[in-house]
């Protein structure tokens, strides 16, 4: 009988521990994911195309991150299209995309390779 008890507390325990970390990736009002580690990161997410002599491309900024990053803010994307302009590897950039921060969720453009929140 002792085992069934235990195991029965178990399960319940289990269950309680499943179910509250759940809630942790429910969203809240202003928030992209309730853990902190995700509240105080800054992602942006963008669809960028470079222009080079009158010919259009799609950039991937993610290249140019260094291994293992895949946090990119703003500023970061700002000094990746300073680096790929002044570089010559192309003449204009342009693009949509969406910010996640502990703000929420905000449209990102970059025009002329300049980033515009």
């Amino acid at each position: 009988m002792r085992e069934s008890v235990l195991s029965s507390a178990q399960i319940v325990l289990t269950l309680a521990l499943v179910a509250w970390m759940i809630t942790g990736f429910t969203p809240l009002p202003g928030r992209w994911l309730r853990w902190k580690m995700f509240c105080r990161a800054t992602f942006t997410i963008v669809q960028l195309t470079g222009t080079k002599d009158g010919r259009a491309e799609p950039v991937n900024v993610y290249d140019h991150l260094s291994p293992g990053s895949f946090i990119l803010g703003p500023p970061q994307l700002q000094a990746i299209l300073d680096h790929l302009t002044t570089s010559g590897r192309y003449d204009r950039i342009d693009g949509t995309g969406r910010v996640l921060s502990a703000r929420g969720e905000q449209p990102v453009k970059v025009v002329a390779g300049r980033v515009v929140l």
